[in-house]
């Protein structure tokens, strides 16, 4: 998109800086510069790991540019890769980088997008200019590619970071001159650096627009050649309407049905005569109004509900004039009929619309019923529009004739029965219909644009039907944060950005999508049932250590290896992803208990294996415990909360065993069939453990792995277990654990009553 020299000029202006372009041209530009934070990308998995930026542009604005920069980090681990970059205008950009597949029900709206490199250099930037952009909210949503799925422990890799932040430059006119329906007003540009801007509010109830441009003189003995553009710019499409207007084709009009209603509408007339011609001509604008049936009023339905007067019948005519016109002459009998509907709101991004009155609603050849949802409430456009329509098996209507549909922003289609087109003025609207033979549809659109919503409806009869009067349609229109509830396999999950909610669906067990339905890649029932089986039954390995521990009188830390082995089961049997699961408590809960374990487990491990005094190894034991526990609270995925006690106690135990090496002169533990049938096999199982924990483990194979760690930790444990100091009795064993505090056997009284 060409930048015009005006906002070249005003490019280097700083913020909200004021220039008057152009001497004598009555032109005034404020350029303004709006900026957010750099995020941190994501490799993209689900729509919560894309950055989202909103940004709102002023009324007037003429230019609008977009600033995108992408770095990355200088370490050996950033690879080279590319940011994906995706627009939208009033709602967040519904994206699918994963190439999956949507429900059958849904209505995607488009998306502009584009890639910006990073690759042998560190940083990168573009621009994105815009001229004539809609006033209002503008989305940018920024990822990296397709996650790889590899399962990173936190402090064994450092990953690479790839920030993003766009700035947004906009050059906006002060005191655009309004134009007034029906008042003819004349109007002087200058060669095509200088345009013409000028709007025109557009009332409630408008059928059609028509701009007339009259008159038109020029300075010069060219021809007098004009470009008049309606509307303003949006992405990923733009719906301006544009006419050029030359000498023989003046004067000349525009029409435009449906306009935007409740709208500024923006006029740009540009001189198309050449650089020195000076054109000077008369714009006229003039609406056509098509003003609500009686019956359909909020006002009405009251009356009636309180039945304290007559409802006007359903026939009362209504008719259709241009408003403003000079000639009045009627261009169409387009009018419609209002149905009141009230919205009520339950939670975030939750919106319950009600049809007052009978749920079923009238459709009738004649005049398209309306209905009005309201979802310009700003926050609005985060979740998921679902609107189904259902007719009532009691109407009596022709096998073949159709209720045609059509669900649009901004403002209705009114003219159904005419042309069967779902199409605005600047935008394209989602057709659906309803008959004999389909009863029943749904949509549903994610992310809809913040704006009123119109439902227009009208009972299309074929030809030569003699009876084909009403038609009765029950309405269900509701906003919901995700479309149904992401179903069984995923979870809708709220996200936040600057005080922006939105939700999206997070997927699990294989199941991909925008809400969780593409089964391409889905885990079986078979297979969940493996992975659980696979990941709980694996904690039963824990038996022969406990065995072993209890052989070798090793009383506190069989009990630690039962605890770690119960909480495992259970916290694994609570965090699968599919429909086989069971939590005996809280997922938190299990997860603190189970990370508790393992780490507490190793500890008592390495500091039995010291052979410290009993005394010295308890207190250490519940110390360890305690810091542990306070370490795990802070973060339980950091790698040093699982390595920090461990290196300790490996120093500990090396020092100890240094020690006695050192006073007795040999190795120790001295014998060797120690070293090489138990400490050998449980140190490399152990290593070969924490290589697969730390670097092997991924999404796709986390059930096999993790169950192989498991097994080869419970088996490490037992290998590396010493032998206990048995008592040199046994029933000396059962009286200890039968006394309560009696700790030693009276062994002069039992002298004395032998004698």
């Amino acid at each position: 998109m060409e930048t015009p020299p005006t906002a070249r000029e005003a490019r280097g202006a700083g913020p909200r800086e004021r220039r008057r372009v152009g001497p004598g041209r009555g032109q005034t530009y404020v350029s303004e510069y709006f900026s957010q934070s750099s995020q941190k990308l994501s490799f993209y998995s689900w729509y919560g790991s894309a950055k989202l930026f909103r940004f709102r542009v002023p009324e007037d604005t003429v230019l609008l540019r977009w600033l995108l920069q992408a770095s990355r980090g200088s370490g050996p681990q950033c690879a080279g890769t590319q940011v994906s970059i995706h627009f939208r205008y009033g709602a967040p950009p519904v994206i699918n980088p994963l190439g999956t597949q949507f429900p059958a029900n849904m209505s995607l709206p488009g998306t502009y997008s584009l890639t910006l490199p990073l690759g042998a250099t560190l940083q990168n930037a573009t621009f994105l200019n815009l001229t004539s952009p809609a006033a209002g909210d503008w989305f940018i949503v920024a990822h990296l590619p397709e996650a790889t799925g590899r399962i990173e422990v936190k402090g064994f890799s450092t990953p690479c970071s790839y920030t993003f932040q766009p700035d947004m430059f906009v050059l906006r006119l002060l005191e655009v001159s309004p134009l007034e329906p029906g008042v003819p007003s004349w109007q002087t540009i200058s060669g095509p650096a200088w345009p013409l801007h000028s709007k025109i509010f557009v009332p409630e109830y408008s059928s059609a627009l028509k701009v007339e441009l009259q008159n038109c003189t020029v300075n010069v003995s060219t021809a007098c050649s004009l470009r008049v553009t309606l509307g303003s710019a949006t992405l990923p499409r733009s719906f301006q309407k544009v006419l050029n207007c030359t000498g023989e084709a003046l004067p000349c009009s525009l029409l435009l049905p449906s306009p935007p209603w409740g709208e500024w509408l923006r006029i740009t007339v540009e001189s198309l005569s050449g650089p020195r011609a000076k054109l000077s001509f008369r714009v006229l604008a003039s609406f056509a109004a098509c003003k609500p049936a009686g019956a359909g009023s909020f006002l009405v339905f009251y009356q009636s509900a309180n039945r304290s007067q007559a409802v006007p019948p359903l026939g009362a005519s209504v008719n259709t004039t241009w408003q403003g016109s000079t000639d009045a002459s009627p261009l169409g009998s387009s009018c419609l009929r209002s149905q009141p509907v009230v919205r009520e709101d339950l939670d975030v991004v939750s919106v319950i619309f009600r049809v007052l009155g009978d749920p079923s609603v009238p459709v009738r050849p004649q005049l398209p019923t309306l209905l009005l949802f309201n979802l310009n409430s700003g926050m609005d456009s985060g979740g998921t529009l679902i609107l189904g329509l259902q007719l009532n098996k009691t109407a009596l209507i022709p096998g073949n004739a159709t209720v045609f549909a059509c669900l649009s922003a901004g403002s209705p289609v009114l003219n159904l029965n005419a042309t069967g087109v779902c199409r605005t003025a600047f935008s394209l609207g989602f057709p659906l219909n309803v008959s004999t033979s389909s009863r029943e549809v749904l949509l549903s659109i994610p992310y809809p644009e913040s704006d009123n919503w119109f439902l227009s409806l009208q009972l299309l009869c074929p030809k030569d039907v003699g009876e084909c009067d009403t038609a009765l349609v029950t309405v269900t229109a509701f906003l919901s944060p995700c479309f149904n509830d992401c179903g069984v396999y995923g979870q809708c999950s709220f996200l936040r950005r600057q005080g922006y909610v939105y939700a999206g669906c997070r997927c699990k067990a294989g199941w991909r999508g925008w809400s969780c339905t593409d089964s391409t890649k889905a885990q079986s029932v078979g297979v969940q049932t493996l992975a659980t089986l696979l990941l709980t039954l694996s904690n039963l390995l824990f038996l022969p250590a406990v065995a072993v521990a209890v052989d070798g009188y090793h009383l506190v830390e069989a009990s630690v290896y039962l605890f770690t082995m119960f909480f495992s089961t259970f916290y694994h049997a609570c965090d699968q992803p599919g429909v086989v699961v069971l939590c005996i408590m809280n997922y938190d809960t299990l997860q603190f208990c189970d990370f508790l374990g393992s780490v507490v487990s190793i500890w008592v491990t390495i500091l039995c294996m010291a052979r410290l005094k009993k005394m010295l190894k308890y207190i250490l034991g519940v110390l360890g415990t305690l810091f542990i526990a306070m370490s795990l609270h802070m973060d339980r995925r950091g790698v040093w909360n699982m390595m920090g006690p461990c290196l300790f106690a490996l120093v500990i135990m090396t020092s100890v065993w240094a020690y006695r090496g050192v006073k007795r002169r040999h190795c120790y533990p001295p014998c060797w069939k120690r070293w090489a049938f138990f400490l050998f096999p449980g140190i490399s199982l152990a290593f070969i453990a924490l290589a697969i924990y730390a670097f092997m483990e991924t999404n796709d194979n986390y059930y096999y792995t993790h169950s192989l760690w498991h097994f080869l930790m419970a088996s490490s444990v037992a290998f590396l277990l010493p032998p206990g100091d048995r008592p040199k009795r046994l029933w000396a064993w059962s009286r200890k654990l039968l006394c309560g505090y009696q700790i030693c056997n009276n062994d002069r009284e039992e002298l004395y009553a032998v004698t």
